[in-house]
């Protein structure tokens, strides 16, 4: 991360600190469910999508070390259906896409510090023949550990605000759902927009169908925080290796820091 980068995220954290005791964002707290696509050898700070194996197990390490409560997003889900309080430095882990990697890489940290984690695949894309995606096995693997739960990130990666034929745009959402559930043996509730796009009546299809959660990215300023069917994401990428900007990012506020940058 540039030099002026860093310097913007140490302001912001001061910033976070003065404005949360003066009560000004108080309410501006947004649970952090963070969004993680490849952990890769080759991942730099140029590559958004993408963290290093050891940057990864260096946050993981950090939330189990900070006390972090990590839980999954259908708990997340069903404790602000039911309005229940969220438990302190509650976080999420989400991963998009279904990189092979996640079993290579993600997959041994997140066993070691016991942390569970939603990983959404791309249906059509298991097992491709350009093996940079999970196979069915390595799925049934993570799955019976008992830490990964797998939801659908629709058939294939178009998002679906492009997609114009109704069939086409339904298929997307259920039969995604279908298929994963004959795979995995068990019902699948969680469900992330391809590219986090969408709008109210891609929205209503992921209710019909049966999911109980949804994942955006950052549906924008004004957005409630609280949409079980559109849930803001931070996009975590090479640049948090330094821990000090992740903990900014899993502040809770980062979320209000990025929508007041956007005015």
């Amino acid at each position: 991360m540039s030099k002026r980068k860093t310097l913007v995220t140490v302001f912001g954290l001061i910033i976070i600190g003065i404005l949360f005791f003066l009560g000004v964002i108080r309410g501006k707290y947004v649970v952090p469910v963070l969004m993680y696509h490849s952990v890769n050898p080759n991942a730099s700070r140029q590559t958004m999508l993408a963290v290093k194996p050891e940057t990864f197990e260096c946050q993981m390490r950090f939330l189990r070390n900070n006390r972090y409560n990590v839980i999954t997003l259908e708990e997340l889900a069903t404790l602000i259906k039911d309005k229940k309080k969220i438990p302190p430095r509650t976080i999420i882990i989400t991963l998009d896409d279904g990189y092979r990697d996640n079993y290579t890489y993600a997959f041994p940290v997140l066993k070691k510090y016991n942390l569970c984690a939603t990983i959404f695949i791309i249906v059509n894309e298991i097992g491709r023949p350009q093996d940079d995606r999970l196979s069915w096995d390595q799925v049934k693997i993570m799955q019976d550990s008992g830490l990964i739960i797998f939801g659908s990130h629709a058939l294939g990666p178009e998002p679906l605000t492009k997609i114009k034929s109704e069939e086409e745009l339904k298929n997307q959402v259920f039969l995604s759902k279908q298929i994963l559930e004959q795979k995995l043996g068990k019902k699948v509730n969680a469900f992330s927009y391809p590219e986090g796009r969408f709008n109210a009546k891609i929205r209503q299809l992921v209710i019909d169908a049966g999911y109980k959660v949804a994942v955006a990215t950052n549906p924008g300023k004004g957005y409630p925080g609280d949409d079980i069917f559109a849930l803001k994401r931070l996009r975590i990428s090479e640049n948090a290796s330094n821990l000090f900007i992740f903990r900014v990012e899993t502040s809770g506020f980062y979320t209000f820091i990025k929508e007041a940058r956007k005015k």
